[in-house]
């Protein structure tokens, strides 16, 4: 009898604590985040921004029912993601979720207010059907709103949420500077980078002139500029630098022309300019083991096909120093870039931010591309070439100032007309969070490259893959081998125990 009331107790107890915790659970949200990079915790610069809050920031969510299994997790991620962002803001996020398909009006209002369907594909009575879809945010604060058109799975989640949240809360833009009149690309060759930054900064084209005052730039730009940079202009950054002024400086020291195979110098003045600050960009060509490929048109038997081949003037970085710019990129793939140095004051701190990889080397302009040359590791006898770097300090002047400086101009250009081609999501982060870290103290940088994007596989030399091979292959035999010996002995000293005249087993 006290056996069924011991149960019965047990039984209620445990009822008890479970409806307790569900209670708990609906009142107050956590989660343990044991993923290495973080990913379902938010970020200090998101927290920071939240508590800052003055007013509340209504979201309003859009979301079509009888989604997908795998968009209907995304709707799940961002609610759990607006409910930290609640409790971060002391109750100044609020949220709703609404269904644009419930009727007419609804739909409508939701894509006049900047959310647009995407259609997806579900199986219905065994056949495969397009529907329309909204997985979509509209945030307001105030009389402003800010829309969130389609809301992607992982990491880029928390960046949208939150960059718009700045986006509505800003009062006044920084102003970023990029230089024209050397034949730079303009801002509509730059699409991918200029689309990020205008997120939180308003981006002006600037000529370099005796009536221009760069003061009123948080950071000036100057990408790939081809003609000759007067000296009369580079005064006039000597002077903004003197100012206390932020530089992000991407060069082409040498370049290739593909149709001739050919790589020569390039000379703008700006090489000389950076010695004297002590940044030493050399006038040769980066090669990597670690490369991108080109096309190269053979013949045979009467065919003629396209074949992709390796060629290291096209590095591929994927080592990075440990640096909010660099913090979180995978692989940057570089065009004809060349290395940089640092041989000025020691009082200037100077920190290499990308690097080439293990296996590199140089090649002085002029050169000419062997398309059909075979590459050996004696090519490669240099490793960790700085590509990009950071220098801060008092560059000029008695006021702090920052230079970032790539060795390749064009690695973040996406061109224009036929030329135009869509460019590398890490080198578009490398180049807006080189602007970003010297324009925006809020840490935001941060976000954009939370998480996984490319993670090459290392490479392992061939003697290395024969003994994984063989020792994949045989281990496991080995191991039933011995753990058949190992019961065979067993048996054998059991049997023998057995024979023993006292043994009754």
């Amino acid at each position: 009898m006290n056996t069924k009331k011991n149960t019965t107790l047990y039984i209620l107890v445990i009822a008890g604590i479970v409806i307790l915790v569900n209670i708990l659970s609906c009142r107050y949200f956590f989660r343990l985040d044991f993923t290495g990079d973080k990913r379902y915790s938010l970020s200090e610069a998101t927290q920071n921004m939240l508590k800052d809050l003055d007013d509340p920031i209504t979201v309003s969510a859009y979301f079509s029912e009888d989604l997908p299994p795998q968009l209907t997790q995304i709707e799940t991620e961002f609610k759990d993601l607006l409910i930290e962002y609640k409790n971060a803001s002391r109750g100044n996020i609020l949220y709703e979720f609404i269904n644009p398909g419930k009727d007419d009006k609804t739909e409508k209002a939701t894509v006049k207010a900047g959310i647009s369907p995407v259609l997806i594909s579900v199986r219905e009575k065994n056949e495969s059907v397009q529907k329309k879809a909204y997985l979509g945010a509209i945030l307001k604060y105030g009389d402003k709103s800010e829309a969130i058109p389609l809301i992607r799975q992982g990491t880029g989640m928390e960046y949208s949420l939150s960059t718009a949240i700045k986006k509505l809360t800003i009062k006044d833009k920084p102003v970023i500077g990029f230089i024209q009149g050397h034949h730079e690309p303009t801002l509509n060759e730059m699409q991918q980078s200029v689309k990020s930054l205008n997120i939180l900064y308003e981006i002006k084209p600037v000529t370099l002139n005796d009536t221009v005052s760069l003061n009123s730039f948080k950071t000036v730009c100057l990408v790939a500029p081809k003609d000759t940079i007067p000296e009369n202009q580079l005064n006039i950054l000597d002077k903004y630098l003197s100012q206390g002024g932020n530089l992000y400086i991407a060069m082409n020291r040498v370049e290739g022309d593909m149709n001739q195979a050919y790589g020569y110098e390039i000379h703008t003045g700006l090489a000389g300019w950076l010695k004297k600050k002590g940044l030493i960009v050399d006038n040769s060509f980066v090669i990597d083991a670690s490369c991108g490929n080109v096309s190269v048109r053979q013949q045979q038997g009467g065919f003629t096909f396209n074949t992709k081949m390796s060629f290291p003037y096209l590095p591929i970085a994927s080592t990075f120093s440990k640096n909010a710019i660099s913090e979180g990129l995978e692989s940057v793939i570089f065009q004809f870039a060349s290395p940089i140095a640092f041989t000025g004051d020691s009082l200037l701190h100077y920190t290499p931010l990308v690097m080439s990889s293990a296996k590199s080397g140089k090649e002085s302009a002029p050169v000419y591309f062997n398309i059909q040359k075979k590459w050996s590791d004696n090519d490669f006898n240099m490793k960790n070439m700085t590509l990009a770097a950071l220098l801060e300090g008092k560059i000029e002047g008695n006021s702090n100032s920052r230079i970032v400086l790539v060795g390749d101009g064009d690695f973040a250009v996406n061109g224009y007309g036929q030329n135009a081609h869509q460019v590398n999501e890490d080198n578009i982060n490398l180049m807006v969070n080189s602007i970003d870290y010297l324009s925006d103290d809020t840490g935001l940088i941060s976000l954009r490259t939370k998480g996984i994007t490319m993670r090459p596989l290392k490479k392992i030399k061939d003697g290395t893959k024969t003994t994984l091979k063989y020792l994949n292959f045989l281990l496991p035999i080995i191991l039933i081998i011995i753990i058949g010996l190992f019961r065979n002995q067993k048996n054998r000293i059991l049997r023998y125990k057995r024979m023993q005249e006292n043994c009754y087993k």
